[in-house]
């Protein structure tokens, strides 16, 4: 029996995907991208690659400061490099995921894909991949 790669967690952040993105397109034009957008993400789902994607909101809210003190609603007006959504894919390696983001439709409308690694260690010490509690185990 051949030895299998071990997969390893990566995300695909979409950033400049907003509507001012693709207003220019026709309507056609947005459903042939939404079209394509969903089989490029469909096929990587079926090969076991894609685990879960989501579109984000426009809508922020940026926390900071001490014991949260500053809260700060946006959008804002650098939301063309807000992240607007993202996949966690489960590949070989970067370069396996570099190649899946250099076959997104949307590259061809502006979209930029950052690619980052999931690590299971926080160079904090934070625990990583902890199950959350439940409302039990915190009583």
């Amino acid at each position: 029996m051949e030895n299998q790669p071990v997969a390893s967690p990566y995300l695909l952040f979409f950033r400049n995907s907003g509507p001012e993105t693709h207003q220019h397109l026709s309507a056609a034009q947005r459903q042939q991208l939404v079209t394509r957008w969903n089989a490029w993400y469909d096929d990587l789902a079926a090969e076991g690659k894609a685990v879960e994607g989501q579109p984000l909101e426009l809508e922020t809210r940026v926390v900071s400061g001490i014991a949260g003190a500053r809260v700060v609603d946006g959008p804002f007006a650098e939301a063309k490099e807000a992240i607007g959504g993202y996949v966690k894919l489960m590949v070989s390696g970067l370069e396996e995921a570099t190649e899946i983001a250099r076959r997104h439709p949307g590259l061809a409308y502006g979209l930029i894909i950052e690619i980052r690694s999931m690590t299971a260690e926080c160079h904090l010490g934070v625990n990583a991949n902890r199950p959350a509690a439940t409302a039990s185990s915190r009583a």
